[in-house]
């Protein structure tokens, strides 16, 4: 089994406390090696990766728009869910360049929030859901920043908040799910078609190593399960319990306590509603 990053993040500053394994930063990039590693060697192999993780200009942007647009294909496909966020020159040129996209509004119902996010959805007796798409090669953590957002935006708004990403512990599922959260995780880091012959490097199992990652932005029918099937069938329980818990996620969100604090008033509200069902259900 894979040994999942955090754990493998202490391992690895324990080692660099210890001195057996030498932290260097080349280029404002942290690298790892071992301590008796030949220096010219050394030197030859970052020549060879150092240029690929610091792919510049608009590379990240393109990157983010490929999982984006295969959302939105998938979106487009389907009937059942009623959506906003549009792209609307995917047809006048090719993914080298990124696209113009129209954002959906920041504002619903009176309510206001400072952040975009990817997608709204509407399905019926389900009100809205925000859709907010992370196509990076880091895991999501409930603790993550990028989480926050997701939260304080969804809770200005009221929309039941749905996170889709190429990796998400199981932690972040166990704790936020039973609060109306709905996570889909891709498995693949998605990257333009104009750049596979870069794919092709960074997955190759003697340069970086990511084995995951896929070329287009067409969805696979993993997303497009979700989308078509998984997503409305999930969203009117998610409403419910979204509801239930949208105070204490937006104090989560905003900063007004931790994420100890989080998970302990998350399972004190939930035994007290366990303990009121009980009752309820004696009574009658």
């Amino acid at each position: 089994m894979r040994v999942d990053p955090h754990i493998l993040t202490e391992v690895r500053h324990s080692m660099v406390e210890r001195g057996l394994l030498i932290k260097r930063l080349h280029h404002g990039m942290a690298w790892f090696h071992l301590p008796d590693v030949d220096p010219a060697s050394l030197e030859a192999r970052l020549a060879i990766l150092a240029p690929l993780m610091n792919r510049k200009g608009d590379l990240t942007t393109r990157i983010g728009q490929t999982l984006e647009i295969a959302t939105f294909r998938a979106l487009s496909a389907q009937s059942t869910l009623q959506f906003l966020g549009h792209f609307r020159d995917l047809d006048d040129h090719d993914d080298s360049t990124p696209y113009s996209k129209v954002e959906p509004p920041t504002f619903l119902s009176g309510n206001s929030t400072s952040g975009e996010l990817d997608f709204l959805v509407q399905y019926n007796g389900a009100g809205f859901a925000g859709l907010e798409l992370k196509n990076i090669r880091e895991w999501f953590y409930p603790a993550r920043t990028e989480v926050r957002e997701l939260l304080l935006k969804c809770c200005s708004l009221n929309l039941v908040p749905v996170l889709i990403a190429r990796r998400i512990h199981i932690s972040l599922f166990n704790v936020l799910n039973p609060c109306g959260v709905i996570t889909h995780q891709t498995y693949n880091q998605l990257y333009p078609y104009s750049e596979a012959p870069l794919a092709e490097q960074v997955s190759h199992k003697d340069l970086l190593g990511y084995h995951d990652i896929r070329v287009g932005n067409a969805p696979d029918a993993r997303l497009t399960h979700f989308i078509h099937v998984n997503l409305p069938s999930l969203l009117p329980t998610a409403r419910k319990q979204f509801d239930r818990f949208r105070d204490v996620l937006a104090d989560y969100a905003n900063q007004r306590f931790d994420y100890p604090t989080l998970v302990h008033e998350i399972k004190a509200r939930r035994k007290s509603t366990k303990r009121s069902s009980r009752k309820s259900k004696r009574g009658t």
